[in-house]
């Protein structure tokens, strides 16, 4: 039997680490890294990490609804960076890193522009939410080497400093949405 499944696709930084979080969530089936929102086909890894498509790094985000709803994935998504600073997270800094939810039909549309209205209104502090809504127009998947980088690269320099303590965080604030 099929499983119903539908996508979601996100920009909140760097793809390896939405990639390693994501990819722990039950009714997850599968996390993509890649590329949307710019202007030229088929982007590389290197010309979008210098800035030179407008595409931002994002993940695709394959889930069963029955399992995992949007609004859950929605609310994962803006408590697991910051959606407050403009072009950048943490040390990572451009426009390929900017907060934006690439939304695949209109409910997709309305939900997510909730979901950041209520963000919003919570005034987590005084910086405006920048997380641009915008459609999907298309998704290009990063390179096989960048896919579950994570996985892949445990023991990287990055990993271990940078999406490790991020991971031990969602982990702990997600625990109730983890696979087991």
């Amino acid at each position: 039997m099929n499983q119903p499944s539908s996508l979601a696709t996100f920009g909140s930084g760097c793809f390896w680490c939405a990639e390693a979080m994501f990819n722990d969530l039950r009714g997850v089936l599968k996390v993509t890294a890649g590329y949307a929102g710019g202007q030229s086909p088929n982007p590389t890894y290197a010309e979008v990490c210098d800035g030179q498509t407008g595409h931002v790094e994002v993940i695709q985000v394959k889930f069963n609804p029955q399992i995992i709803t949007y609004q859950q994935l929605l609310e994962v998504f803006f408590l697991t960076h910051d959606p407050r600073q403009l072009n950048r997270q943490g040390h990572d800094v451009g426009e390929q890193y900017r907060s934006v939810i690439f939304y695949h039909d209109e409910l997709q549309q309305q939900t997510a522009q909730a979901a950041k209205n209520r963000i919003a209104a919570e005034k987590i502090n005084d910086a405006p939410l920048v997380t641009a809504i915008e459609p999907l127009v298309k998704f290009y998947p990063a390179e096989p080497a960048q896919q579950n980088y994570y996985l892949n690269n445990p023991d990287q320099p990055y990993c271990q400093l940078v999406i490790n303590p991020k991971l031990a965080k969602f982990r702990q604030k997600f625990a109730p949405l983890r696979k087991v």
